[in-house]
């Protein structure tokens, strides 16, 4: 438990090929994932720049942690490409949610932790921030708005996963 930012909430991995990492997971016994193809943000800024970043997601819960997937879809700036330009794949960075974003934005920014890249899906209760905290301790922070449709959303996930037979394991993918 962090005296800042709470319980870890997820891991996300930045993958260059998330069909296969979605199968990969599914013969571990993690799912169901559900997959989003092409994710709408509002806006995306990279290190305070507008960027037309593009992505694919998938999210499965394993308990109470959920598990994200990330393919990037464009050359367009983020943390996730640079990630993949360095050479790696997998676990980028850890997330802690929060029902009141901006207060958690705000003591992180007065703690000294700066933005890598922010942006918001489904309106302003989706807001994100990821902090650059990657060269301290090999991750990213995240810290994401769960007051809204998308905190309903990753409880919805987290319920099916806790009774998931292993039927239907990739949702969303055609």
């Amino acid at each position: 438990m962090s005296r800042i930012f709470g319980r870890i909430a997820q891991i996300g991995y930045v993958v260059r090929d998330i069909d296969a990492a979605m199968d990969r997971w599914v013969e571990h016994g993690v799912g169901p994932w559900f997959y989003v193809d092409r994710v709408q943000t509002d806006y995306f800024r990279y290190r305070g720049v507008d960027s037309d970043m593009k992505m694919s997601v998938a999210l499965a819960n394993s308990g109470d942690v959920q598990l994200e997937l990330i393919q990037p879809r464009n050359d367009a700036p983020s943390m996730y490409k640079d990630f993949l330009d360095s050479g790696r794949e997998g676990a980028q960075h850890i997330a802690y949610w929060s029902n009141d974003f901006q207060d958690l934005l705000d003591r992180s920014l007065a703690e000294g932790y700066t933005v890598g890249q922010e942006g918001s899906i489904g309106g302003e209760q989706g807001r994100f921030a990821y902090l650059d905290t990657e060269a301290e301790q090999g991750t990213v922070i995240e810290i994401s708005d769960i007051s809204g449709p998308k905190g309903q959303f990753f409880q919805y996930i987290r319920d099916v996963a806790a009774t998931w037979d292993g039927s239907d394991p990739i949702r969303g993918r055609e």
